[in-house]
């Protein structure tokens, strides 16, 4: 079962991939783009359907600045707690808005009926294996920067979230991350479609 999802790029590069979750949000994906820009690195974003619609302005910006856009369900179902036929009607829908072929379930939960459909209509399942914690409200950012500098290795898929309610966290973390990144000599690219696509 694992052997069907991506955790993690080449271990031989000195290259990392940073991942985005639950945008475009105005303001927060907007900054995130900006930070990036100023470090020359690409990320992958996973995009909730519904915001896709509600903000075309910010998943254009995304677009425009060549970033990887990945698939987030249309209402960030939970793969769990709804039924698997709904849930992949919901992939659907997200992917008429957000054309991709890359799929991250929604807290990184998904069955193995909804696995197997999703690889035979061509996706890659993208998990990661660093989280930021930007948005546990329980944890410190001092926390989670320690976390993530203590746990990146070449090829780690890292995720953070381009939401508001990581947004007060993300500002203190993320400048700091991406500084710690290009001090260690990593790069950031965005996340290859399959090649079906």
């Amino acid at each position: 079962m694992f052997k069907n999802y991506y955790w993690h790029g080449n271990r031989g590069e000195k290259t990392v991939y940073l991942t985005f979750d639950d945008g475009p949000t105005p303001l927060v994906t907007d900054y995130v783009i900006n930070l990036l820009s100023q470090y020359g690195f690409k990320a992958t974003f996973f995009c909730i359907g519904d915001k896709v619609n509600r903000y075309p302005e910010t998943y254009r910006l995304l677009k425009n600045q060549n970033h990887q856009i990945g698939n987030h369900t249309y209402h960030h179902l939970n793969a769990w707690t709804t039924k698997k036929n709904r849930y992949l009607d919901n992939i659907d829908e997200c992917s008429k808005v957000a054309e991709t072929k890359l799929f991250r379930p929604p807290y990184g939960r998904i069955t193995s009926a909804v696995t197997q459909r999703l690889i035979k209509k061509g996706y890659k399942i993208v998990l990661w294996d660093v989280l930021s914690g930007d948005f546990d409200q329980s944890r410190t950012s001092e926390s989670c920067l320690k976390n993530l500098k203590k746990n990146t290795r070449n090829g780690s898929i890292i995720v953070f979230h381009d939401s508001d309610k990581s947004f007060e966290k993300l500002k203190v973390i993320l400048p700091e991350y991406l500084a710690f990144l290009k001090e260690k000599g990593w790069n950031s690219k965005s996340i290859s479609q399959p090649k079906s696509i």
